[in-house]
């Protein structure tokens, strides 16, 4: 299929007739009938100018017809819109063959490999080209790459280059096809791993490497790819296992140091994490991306003058990187300078930036507008960003609708009273305060507040349950014909206890013994049902907002990751109403089990919601509650700077600002006359 190729900005008149009129021309070119083959493709690119199949055949044809000058020019346009596209340095290295400049042949070629090391052509070229000019090493590692691909499978090859090319939905049809064919090859589990990994289905990435290693215990790199796979799980204590082995074997590698301190932030250890990524900074002094994790970790920290150091330091390695710009909005008390302003404003108008910065620099320039006033533009920006956004996101509102059906129907009021006693009800154990709720409603404040008290230990917003509710719907269970929350009927007192302790002891690595600890995992509303069977003594409270001032806020806000939902108006007004349709079902069927905390009500008497908070948790009265801003400690939300000062009535109504608009928003909230 060539539907993948086509990029987000192509002018397409009919999306069906060029992916043929591609597949056809492509035929000719194979053919080596290179004057038709132009000709069709230049016939064809006024309907898709920066198409990227169009723009390559283009080149391809001009080099074999010898116009050497007009295939440098088209891959130069090629480069401007897709440059990250391995193929076309190949090009551009066949046709520095033909003009007899190795030098600028074998920078090509390399540039190929480094985003493709399938490319068996590259790798042919770059062994000639050395061994012409005698750098022997050189040619024999070449040849040694072209040995690899030659041992490989010709499918897992061809699926490899597609992974690399991004045409990932083909890559994983070639190479399941295999695998379902041949059996287990190691290439081809860990290549699909991989596809998880970028897909986002990370349980099925996780599974696969686990049955690798045990195929290919000693390769090294599945197991790297293994504890990655464990990070973004939330396993950080197995990834630091993983990690451990690793570093046994190569206690210099800094990959593998890297991610040792990325599992010690996992783990909210960002005392020992932060001197692991400096240690590794004195070795790669000009590496932006170390730069950021150290800022992000001075940032949790509450070290924001040497964070906001560091976030500069990033971007002025990497110009382009939109994602210290962010980081720097999203401190939410940072000013930009004027000139900082300007150079975002540059890089952000760049054509050939990648979107991932681009969509950065638009949620920063939104904020730095927003700052200054300029609400027209500011709300161009947000705008811009998260459409970008959003065509990353494989959100669909209707899962969410369809849960909140499935939650309503099993979890009744006579299911819990049938399951009185369920769960981990040992009251020697530590007590869970869950705050839920939307991103964006308060809950970093009322964690702020309760983790001032001396008896309460905050921690981050915790994996466990998310992870807890796909373990238990189990593998069977599909988008299409989900096993949860149906599966909560099936769970006995003794299982549903003894998820409960596991809860507790999975969490312990983020605790230091006192009786309360927080999860402020925001999604956990949607599993309160699974929460209360297994932790009938955990104490819930509901973060809320006012409906406009939450859902603006999270369309202005771009998340590391999760929270899909946020980047279309549409989609956040569909998730708040479920929302909120939800949680009246919760107070319905658990009557007195959650508390409600308004945030505007908690703004205008601080004093008399904290002991009502208190008071709910069974906690007694302490000031540092209200002294919230005192309280040194690690934070790991966007609200990190706002709540280490005093409360403030300052965003209640910042979302006015934006009201010309916010009309569809309005509407799709129900809140227009």
């Amino acid at each position: 299929m060539e539907a993948a190729i086509f990029g987000p900005q192509d002018s397409l008149e009919s999306p069906i007739s060029i992916e043929e009129e591609v597949r056809r021309i492509r035929a000719i070119l194979q053919q080596s009938q290179y004057e038709p083959a132009l000709a069709a493709a230049l016939a064809l690119r006024p309907q898709a100018p920066e198409n990227r199949a169009v723009l390559y055949m283009i080149a391809v044809a001009q080099r074999y017809l010898e116009r050497i000058p007009d295939a440098l020019a088209t891959l130069a346009e090629l480069e401007r819109h897709h440059p990250d596209y391995p193929r076309l340095y190949q090009e551009r290295g066949h046709c520095y063959v033909a003009l007899r400049s190795p030098v600028q042949a074998v920078d090509a070629f390399l540039r190929a490999v480094q985003l493709n090391p399938s490319l068996p052509a590259s790798w042919r070229a770059l062994q000639a080209l050395y061994t012409m000019s005698g750098q022997t090493a050189f040619a024999n590692d070449a040849a040694a790459h072209l040995a690899n691909l030659a041992a490989l499978p010709p499918e897992i090859v061809t699926a490899f280059s597609m992974y690399a090319d991004g045409e990932v939905q083909d890559a994983e049809t070639v190479v399941r096809q295999y695998l379902l064919t041949h059996g287990n090859h190691v290439e081809g589990m860990r290549l699909l791993a991989k596809i998880g990994m970028q897909l986002d289905v990370l349980d099925d990435a996780e599974y696969l490497l686990e049955n690798l290693l045990v195929l290919a215990p000693h390769y090294h790199d599945a197991r790297y790819d293994y504890a990655q796979v464990l990070v973004q799980r939330h396993k950080h204590v197995q990834a630091n296992e993983e990690i451990d082995k690793l570093l046994k074997i190569d206690p210099h590698n800094l990959m593998y140091r890297t991610t040792q301190a990325t599992i010690r932030a996992g783990l909210g250890d960002y005392d020992r994490a932060l001197p692991l990524y400096q240690d590794v900074l004195k070795q790669m002094p000009r590496d932006p991306e170390l730069h950021l994790s150290i800022a992000h970790a001075l940032k949790t920290l509450g070290r924001t003058p040497e964070a906001i150091d560091s976030y500069r330091t990033a971007a002025e390695v990497r110009p382009g990187f939109g994602e210290t710009y962010w980081s720097l909005a999203n401190l939410k008390t940072y000013s930009f300078t004027d000139a900082e302003l300007q150079r975002m404003r540059i890089q952000e108008a760049r054509p050939r930036i990648e979107l991932k910065d681009r969509y950065h620099l638009c949620f920063a320039l939104g904020k730095a507008l927003e700052d200054r006033g300029e609400y027209p533009a500011s709300f161009e920006y947000y705008e811009r960003g998260n459409a970008l956004k959003k065509t990353e996101c494989r959100y669909r509102p209707q899962i969410t609708e369809r849960n909140t059906r499935l939650q309503k129907a099993v979890c009744t009021a006579e299911f819990f009273a049938s399951r009185q006693g369920f769960g981990a009800t040992d009251l020697s154990q530590p007590v869970p305060i869950f705050i839920v709720g939307l991103p964006r409603a308060g809950s970093t404040l009322i964690e702020q507040i309760l983790a001032s008290h001396s008896q309460v230990e905050g921690t981050m917003e915790l994996a466990d349950i998310p992870r807890m509710v796909q373990d238990i719907q189990g593998r069977d269970s599909t988008v299409e014909n989900p096993r949860y929350p149906d599966v909560l009927a099936d769970l006995s007192p003794d299982s549903s206890r003894k998820l409960g302790e596991k809860y507790l002891a999975d969490t312990l690595i983020y605790r230091t013994g006192k009786p309360y600890f927080i999860d402020k995992m925001p999604n956990n509303f949607r599993h309160l049902g699974l929460i209360h069977l297994i932790l009938p003594n955990a104490k819930i409270i509901d973060a809320r907002r006012e409906p406009m001032a939450c859902c603006f806020s999270n369309y202005k806000q771009l998340f590391a990751s999760g929270q899909q939902f946020t980047y279309s108006i549409d989609d956040i007004a569909r998730y708040y109403r479920k929302y909120e349709e939800l949680m009246a079902h919760w107070d319905a069927v658990l009557p007195g089990k959650i508390l409600r905390v308004q945030h505007e009500d908690l703004v205008d008497d601080l004093e008399l919601h904290v002991q009502r908070i208190l008071d709910f948790c069974g906690l007694p009265f302490e000031s540092a509650c209200v002294e919230f801003h005192k309280t040194k400690r690690t934070i790991h939300t966007a609200s990190s700077e706002q709540v280490r000062r005093p409360i403030s009535r300052e965003g209640l109504h910042q979302w006015r600002h934006y009201e010309p608009w916010l009309g569809p928003l309005m509407e799709a909230l129900g809140l227009t006359q």
